[in-house]
């Protein structure tokens, strides 16, 4: 139906996220975290036909080098969950490959970063 001036109002794609995910449950967070990095496989450079759509899509965008799981779920406007989900079963069958955040370095010890400004100022003044 079209407005006055000639609007149509956009309706949303209605596709329930558990029918793409297959009813598949989400990933743990250690397995797939926001920051975890994911590429395509380079053996895996040709598509395979038996994957859905969005599944697809996940492959063409990781192909491009390592993104984040929040990157990608920027870029394709799906809910994060749903990435997760579908990013873990990529990754379960080889399809892409995943990094996991590179870990918090430990914090100095106060007591040599002390010694370090105490030993600079009796150089340097």
């Amino acid at each position: 139906m079209t407005g006055p001036d000639g609007w149509e109002p956009e309706a949303p794609e209605l596709v329930r996220p558990y029918v793409i995910t297959r009813g598949r449950g989400l990933p743990d967070e250690e397995q797939l975290s926001l920051i975890t990095l994911v590429t395509a496989a380079p053996e895996h450079a040709r598509r395979p036909t038996r994957l859905s759509p969005e599944e697809q899509n996940l492959l063409d965008i990781c192909s491009a080098g390592y993104l984040s799981v929040a990157e990608i779920a920027g870029h394709t406007r799906l809910p994060l969950g749903v990435v997760r989900i579908l990013l873990a079963s990529l990754s379960e069958a080889g399809f892409v490959i995943t990094r996991p955040p590179v870990r918090r370095a430990p914090l100095a010890d106060k007591q040599i970063l002390e010694e370090v400004l105490h030993g600079l100022r009796a150089k340097f003044g």
